[in-house]
């Protein structure tokens, strides 16, 4: 099969140019010049996770104008001007009478990782010690604000700073968890709880995963275990959806696949989710949902989704077929106008998308550690 060689060749670095595309595409659509990354299906509002994304691509392409444009407008717009002393609200956008600005206090934990974790590592590759001093300045605050130990567990990221837990138990997202994150802000900080954290992420993973599907939340019950809670708000409140995976718990494969061959835990990562490579055997795209019970619901999600996979399905032996399927339906979804992806063009569809492309073709890689790797500090 000629066309699925060819797209794996390109998604491996065989065949493209030294820019990249899609990031600028990107950031030509979703990032005004203040900075600020826009949803526009969702009201043009913007969310620290967008941001903490956008710094993580800007210094992946070593666009250092970009990743100074919003390092400045998320501290000026969601941390009450200083990410010294407060982490970012993760909600921007139009109040009922008309303004614009912060709508909820609440911080998201996965997004401040995220960005305290690529401030600490755009310190060290463009020897910048200011952005080090923040990255360490809000990893103090993550710890303070949005570590828990649970009962029987130990230490744990909570998805945010308020509302996450109730009574006794503990609301967890397995897609807040890269381990590979985990493993160098430990090696940073190795005083903070980053590694008593990293240890325990396979094993949450073990735990909460249902016939080998992520869930997107789940709930810790001490002396009892993990159960899928169902959708939540960032406040915590639980929507009885009855969904258990979809879009959060996608990226649990992502963060799976991308995982260095040499890392403690991968293994353990990577077995705990079996359930998404087996289904795609005899699929042509991942589930947008995946019940409580751990049952694809069948129908397709979107592109975003089929890229996700990727990296998973690369570290798995014997996925190639079910790899060069999604290759295939990417390049059928990829509108030659725009460049972007998906009849929607929709903002998280191409975050997926360049993390998953930007990673199987070299442009940057985790290392053992955890440590980012840039292809242009290579050249």
């Amino acid at each position: 099969m000629v066309l699925p060689l060819f797209l794996a060749l390109c998604a491996s670095g065989g065949c493209r140019e030294n820019s990249w595309p899609l990031w600028e595409t990107y950031s030509a659509r979703f990032i005004d010049g203040q900075g600020r990354v826009i949803d526009p299906q969702s009201d043009q509002r913007t969310t620290s996770e967008g941001e903490a994304y956008a710094l993580f691509f800007s210094l992946a392409a070593n666009n250092r104008s970009t990743f100074d444009r919003v390092l400045s407008w998320t501290q000026a717009n969601l941390a009450q001007g200083d990410l010294r002393s407060h982490l970012p609200s993760w909600l921007w956008g139009k109040d009922k009478d008309g303004s614009w600005h912060a709508l909820d206090p609440n911080s998201a934990s996965d997004a401040d990782v995220w960005m305290a974790y690529t401030l600490l590592e755009a310190g060290r590759l463009w020897k910048f010690k200011p952005y080090e001093t923040l990255g360490r300045s809000m990893l103090t605050h993550i710890a303070k604000d949005e570590v828990a130990d649970l009962p029987g567990f130990g230490p744990m990221l909570l998805p945010g700073p308020v509302g996450f837990q109730h009574g006794n138990n503990w609301i967890l997202n397995p897609s807040y968890l890269p381990l590979f994150l985990f493993d160098r802000l430990a090696a940073v900080d190795p005083r903070g709880p980053w590694m008593q954290i990293a240890v325990r992420i396979p094993t949450l993973l073990e735990q909460s995963s249902r016939h080998g599907y992520a869930m997107d939340w789940v709930e810790y019950v001490p002396g009892d275990g993990f159960y899928p809670a169902g959708e939540q708000t960032p406040g915590g409140d639980k929507n009885n959806s009855g969904t258990g995976g979809s879009y959060d718990a996608i990226r649990v494969y992502l963060w799976a696949g991308m995982l260095d061959a040499k890392t403690s835990g991968r293994r353990r990562m990577l077995n705990a989710i079996p359930g998404m490579g087996a289904y795609l055997a005899d699929h042509d795209a991942p589930p947008e949902k995946i019940s409580e019970q751990g049952i694809p619901i069948a129908q397709d999600g979107p592109v975003g989704f089929s890229a996700a996979v990727l990296p998973y399905l690369r570290a798995i032996p014997g996925q190639s077929r079910s790899s060069a399927r999604q290759f295939i339906r990417m390049a059928k979804e990829k509108d030659p106008a725009s460049g972007l992806y998906g009849k929607n063009q929709t903002y998280y569809d191409q975050n997926l998308v360049l993390f998953a492309t930007g990673f199987l073709d070299g442009r940057f890689r985790f290392g053992p550690g955890g440590e980012l790797n840039v292809e242009w500090k290579l050249r």
